[in-house]
């Protein structure tokens, strides 16, 4: 396959089937629900990955014609599948006059090229379709680069020697190559080229971000993370939080781009809060590596919101999914700074819903989730609390006492501090109870000298 070939978008509205070919397992029922599933192997229910697969299709608005699942119980080297289903396909393609075949699970070049050859199609793999939605859903310039160069990385992996074409000598060009280079080598190193370039290219948007990052620390605001599956809701719970408008569909990856915004706590304190993409079963390390500069303030959040959408049928896998990849990135999903958010209440029938209850309160305090709904808002309230809570982990409380005339230091202790509880007496004194940032312990100090630490 030539790199022009491979650089050919999909197109939408292209008919398509969506093949699932899954080896044969039984899921593990008996595993507590919902949890991580990191202490036993996680089994996909069938029907939910096809649905996921034709979702990520339809991501990229291809017609999907038929899903199709195929148990296996074993996987063929040369085809993935076995000949016969091979065969069934490939009459199927003719019959319904498909252009494009997406086979849900990873193939080598060799497989593609194997069922492309026998299918008379173009045949994409799951790596493949999620990097041509994350290819159309980028938009700012640093998306834009870790797209391009997640994918320049596939398509130096699909540069097999398929067709003799590829085997013609070129003549020395410059930098096309000298004498004896051939079309295949030539391609490789033009996507090599181009990937230097790109890193080097995301290095400058990196040290911006981490100029970003900085200036952000001298505020300073916490900053909290949102993760978790795709679709689970963040998105619709980032604008519930902070009243953004930011994209949020019932769609596979509707967010691809990190957003930040500033919100509100409880008690009077700031956090940046930022919207991440979603993370999927099986996502390529070309991805994963890709996006590292994006998802570097989930890397350095303060507080982690791995928000769940409890009413899927495969909860505790993409979790579990979830987990790994934060483990990718160097973070432990067992850290107390990562709150684990329970969405989508109110998908969940009665019985459910006072279960999950039930379970989130006989968790340890440091460890409880909470059971949200981002579009009703039930339980976000108590979610910000837990979220106050979690950043205020270490820092100091104060009791302050102010004069009936000291209008403008409590006006400094609201815009600075967390103000806990204020209580006046008769003739108008105050004594004020504050929580208050490490780093801005000696401002405090050096206004209130008296001030006097409670806990």
């Amino acid at each position: 396959m030539s790199l022009t070939e491979l650089q050919a978008p999909t197109a939408g509205g292209t008919r398509t089937f969506v093949v699932g070919p899954y080896l044969t397992r039984r899921p593990d029922r008996s595993a507590p629900f919902p949890g991580s599933g990191d202490n036993i192997e996680v089994v996909r229910d069938t029907d939910a990955r096809i649905d996921e697969a034709v979702g990520l299709a339809r991501a990229i608005d291809l017609d999907v014609i038929k899903p199709i699942v195929i148990n296996l119980d074993a996987v063929r080297p040369s085809t993935y599948i076995g000949k016969g289903r091979v065969e069934e396909i490939a009459e199927a393609v003719e019959d319904d006059e498909i252009g494009l075949v997406v086979v849900d699970c990873a193939l080598s070049p060799v497989q593609q090229r194997n069922l492309e050859k026998a299918w008379k199609v173009k045949v994409i793999d799951r790596t493949g379709l999620i990097l041509e939605i994350f290819g159309n859903r980028a938009h700012t310039r640093e998306g834009t680069l870790q797209v391009e160069l997640a994918h320049l990385g596939y398509q130096k992996s699909r540069l097999v020697r398929s067709w003799t074409h590829l085997e013609r000598q070129r003549g020395g060009f410059g930098f096309l190559g000298g004498p004896g280079e051939t079309q295949i080598e030539a391609d490789r190193r033009i996507i090599q080229e181009r990937m230097t370039r790109i890193e080097r290219d995301l290095e400058g948007v990196k040290r911006t971000r981490s100029l970003h990052r900085e200036s952000r620390k001298r505020v300073p605001y916490p900053v909290v993370a949102l993760v978790g599956y795709t679709n689970a809701g963040k998105s619709t719970l980032f604008n519930r939080l902070s009243a953004a408008e930011v994209m949020a569909e019932d769609m596979l990856f509707a967010t691809l781009d990190p957003t930040a915004r500033a919100v509100k706590l409880p008690h009077g304190g700031k956090a940046i809060l930022s919207d991440t993409v979603g993370f999927i079963s099986d996502l390529p390390t070309t991805l994963v590596a890709a996006f590292r500069a994006t998802l570097e303030d989930v890397i350095e959040a303060d507080v982690l919101l791995h928000v769940r959408d409890v009413s899927h049928i495969d909860t505790q896998a993409q979790a579990s999914d979830v987990n790994e990849i934060l483990r990718e990135l160097g973070i432990n999903p067992d850290s107390p700074h990562i709150i684990e958010v329970w969405n989508k209440g109110d998908l969940l029938d009665e019985a459910a819903h006072e279960r999950l209850l039930t379970i989130a309160a006989s968790r340890p305090a440091d460890n409880r989730p909470v059971l949200i709904s981002a579009v009703t808002g039930e339980g976000v309230g108590t979610l910000l609390t837990v979220i106050e809570n979690r950043i205020a982990q270490g820092r100091r409380v104060y009791l302050v006492n102010l004069e009936p005339s000291e209008g403008a230091l409590l006006s400094w202790l609201y815009e600075e501090t967390e103000v806990l509880e204020r209580r006046a007496d008769t003739e108008g004194h105050l004594a004020v109870v504050v929580r208050i940032a490490p780093e801005k312990e000696p401002r405090l100090l050096n206004r209130f000298p008296d001030a006097r630490t409670i806990r």
